[in-house]
């Protein structure tokens, strides 16, 4: 009998040993370091030196909110791309939705830093795009894409494109069309049984999605560093900065810790706007 009792802690000790190892700890480290003062040379003593985060903030404010607003930018495509994407996969591929799902994971068979730096070949002002549409006066001559702002938003929107279609179709894919079916019988039109219908059934879709493109697009460096330019660092770039370069230990973990708290801020608000409680009572 105790057996029985102990066995789902059993089997559940693994995971949480693994989560321990790998999540707290870790966290619990670079927390203890993002308190101390000192470096390399003479080594860091625990002063429990809050100054520091005041540091990190005043310092990089502009990058953290570049960073926050070029990961909403990205999600805010991936939404618009993504959903009538994962909505015909689901409603009009028929028997190939598995082709089509393995022509949207294909690119991640290649590198991401790969995948990033096609972009700029892309992008480049004698790239393929960009002179293809100078050479037929659909763009200015002196248009330059390259080493901007929209080049990190479309670098970011398109490598993490996938995590936004996936989560939408797989509601998409166990919702019963027979409701649909249903609300056209009740003569609803089209747009009014997507509006009443379908996009509420999605939405828990629509939020594991921006959850899963928000914060690593938030947090990324490659797109920054290959398509932005020195002009164009997000707070990625700093903490690398700070961790591989200057060796600056403490002012890294509380940029780090800045950022993850104002991540979490962002989504326990975009939770409460969309009323989670609402979205899992429409998903069961």
């Amino acid at each position: 009998m105790r057996n029985r009792k102990a066995t789902p802690y059993l089997l559940v000790l693994p995971a949480w040993a693994w989560l321990g190892m790998f999540f707290v700890v870790p966290i619990g480290g670079m927390l203890s370091l993002s308190l101390t003062t000192g470096n390399v040379v003479t080594g860091f003593q625990q002063t429990f030196e809050v100054g520091n985060y005041v540091d990190a903030v005043g310092t990089y404010w502009e990058q953290i909110l570049r960073s926050l607003s070029y990961g909403a930018c990205a999600t805010l495509i991936c939404i618009v791309v993504g959903y009538p994407m994962a909505y015909w996969i689901a409603f009009r591929a028929g028997p190939y939705k598995s082709a089509y799902l393995l022509l949207l994971l294909l690119p991640f068979f290649v590198s991401f830093v790969l995948r990033t730096i096609s972009w700029r070949f892309l992008l480049a002002d004698n790239g393929i795009v960009l002179q293809t549409l100078k050479s037929i006066g659909l763009a200015p001559a002196d248009l330059q894409v390259l080493n901007s702002a929209p080049a990190v938003v479309l670098g970011l929107a398109y490598n993490f494109l996938p995590f936004m279609v996936l989560p939408i179709y797989a509601v998409l894919e166990r919702m019963d069309h027979r409701i649909v079916e249903a609300a056209h019988d009740l003569y609803a039109g089209r747009v009014r049984a997507f509006t009443q219908v379908i996009l509420p059934v999605s939405l828990p879709g629509v939020f594991a999605g921006v959850l899963m493109t928000f914060i690593p697009t938030s947090a990324d460096y490659v797109n920054a560093s290959v398509l932005g330019g020195a002009d164009n660092i997000m707070i990625g770039n700093v903490i690398h900065t700070q961790y591989l370069v200057n060796n600056n230990y403490p002012i890294a973990a509380s940029i780090t810790f800045v950022l993850m708290g104002l991540l979490l801020l962002g989504i326990f608000g975009y939770a409460r706007a969309l009323g989670t409680e609402r979205v899992m009572e429409v998903h069961a």
